[in-house]
């Protein structure tokens, strides 16, 4: 699955699936993950892709019950797609597939010690043009995850905003 065509060549990204995903946008760092939302017409696509470390305190294989346990909790949770973000309501946005890309959880292996995730939300919006933004409530959960470097391509245009547990809204 790529993401929106737009956005990749608004934003100068490249494609979006590169090898190691958190590492695509600069220097594989804790606390630190990357958010990429693009509107096409009644589609909304959010991409994360952070270090593992960030949403489960470890970047390796799980190797105890608990681990595991935790691991499966994530991936379920993000396949899911509930509890990660607010959209504005009026849009009336349901969330149509997910996609997860964790290597390391999924039986891959991590590269250098290093282990990221990815992961691809696509939502239907029946009131597009109400979709004015989102709350990132991920880090009410995952206390680890410091700051969303965040990008939003758009009917509206193009920009970027940093967010946190105390600005945790995008607007665009």
């Amino acid at each position: 699955m790529r993401f929106p065509l737009v956005f990749l060549l608004g934003l100068g990204i490249g494609l979006a699936h590169a090898p190691c995903p958190a590492h695509a946008h600069g220097a594989h760092q804790h606390g630190v993950a990357q958010l990429m939302v693009a509107v096409e017409g009644p589609t909304l696509t959010l991409r994360l892709e952070s270090p593992l470390d960030n949403l489960l305190g470890f970047e390796r294989a799980p190797r105890t019950e608990k681990e595991r346990a935790a691991a499966e909790a994530l991936l379920g949770r993000l396949k899911r797609g509930e509890g990660l973000f607010a959209l504005t309501q009026a849009a009336e946005c349901a969330l149509a597939s997910a996609t997860v890309d964790a290597p390391v959880l999924q039986g891959g292996k991590a590269a250098a010690g290093h282990a990221d995730l990815a992961a691809e939300w696509r939502y239907s919006c029946r009131a597009p043009d109400k979709l004015t933004g989102l709350r990132v409530l991920l880090f009410r959960d995952y206390k680890r995850l410091t700051r969303l470097e965040a990008a939003v391509a758009g009917p509206r245009g193009q920009r970027a905003a940093r967010l946190s547990a105390r600005a945790p809204d995008l607007a665009w």
